[in-house]
């Protein structure tokens, strides 16, 4: 795929929000936007898109998985500070909010 895109870094990818513009889409696959409009209006964009009024979103999971990334690596310092997290809540009185 030849575009004007920058591209995007891999470790970018896993910090994206659930879904994604339209120039977001065009970065994860190296084109420019007006090239990614077009195939949206074609309808032979690579993954299911949404459109809340006029505006496109893409679920970034479909885009994952339209770009051969079917699972999300977990990292250790994820796995950490999500068993921090627990113990933390674990410790606080109840009633606590």
């Amino acid at each position: 795929m030849s575009g004007t895109g920058a591209g995007m870094r891999f470790s970018e990818v896993f910090d994206l929000p659930l879904t994604i513009d339209v120039r977001t889409a065009a970065r994860m696959l190296g084109l420019c936007p007006a090239t990614v409009y077009r195939r949206l209006k074609e309808g032979a964009f690579p993954c299911p898109v949404l459109r809340p009024g006029r505006k496109y979103r893409i679920p970034t999971a479909g885009m994952l998985r339209a770009m051969g990334i079917e699972e999300i690596p977990v990292h250790a310092e994820d796995l950490q500070r999500g068993a921090e997290y627990a113990a933390a809540e674990d410790a606080a009185p109840e009633g606590r909010a």
